[in-house]
């Protein structure tokens, strides 16, 4: 099953940054992997009761995925505080910065990678302006293709 050899790949890449994937962390990691659409903490819970039958708080949602995001294996959409597992799980090569394309009417993300010289020139002319970035992650929203058609 291809979410089996991600959630290896996602342990593997705790333990070489010095960190553990626990059963809990592994839940709420495949359950970002297997649905389509980002989810709220609080929807992570529910799911989570309901594969495992064991209630879970929201708090404790929130640390795991505060873990998950500092290891690479999920990102934070701000504007929607919502989290979606990172498409790259699995791959073992370099990444650009990860940037999302959100879709209004289907909430569907698709997860786009942005050449960092552009990045590199954007954080420039923030900077140039006297301004600090905290993140050079790009949230974008229209339509994707499939809703583009209906």
């Amino acid at each position: 099953m291809k979410t089996d050899k991600i959630l290896q790949q996602a342990e593997k890449t705790c333990l070489e940054q010095g960190g553990r994937l626990t059963p809990k962390r592994r839940h709420v990691l495949e359950i970002l992997l297997e649905k389509p659409q980002p989810l709220s903490a609080y929807e992570i819970a529910e799911h989570y009761q309901q594969l495992l039958n064991e209630k879970i708080p929201a708090m404790s949602v929130y640390r795991m995925l505060e873990f998950l995001i500092s290891q690479g294996l999920v990102h934070k959409l701000a504007s929607a505080n919502k989290f979606i597992a990172c498409s790259h799980i699995a791959c073992d090569h370099g990444h650009e910065t990860p940037q999302f394309l959100i879709c209004d009417n289907c909430q569907s993300v698709r997860e786009v990678g942005i050449d960092n010289r552009l990045i590199n020139a954007l954080e420039k002319s923030i900077q140039d302006n006297h301004f600090q970035l905290n993140s050079p992650q790009l949230e974008l929203h229209g339509l994707c293709q499939n809703c583009q058609s209906h």
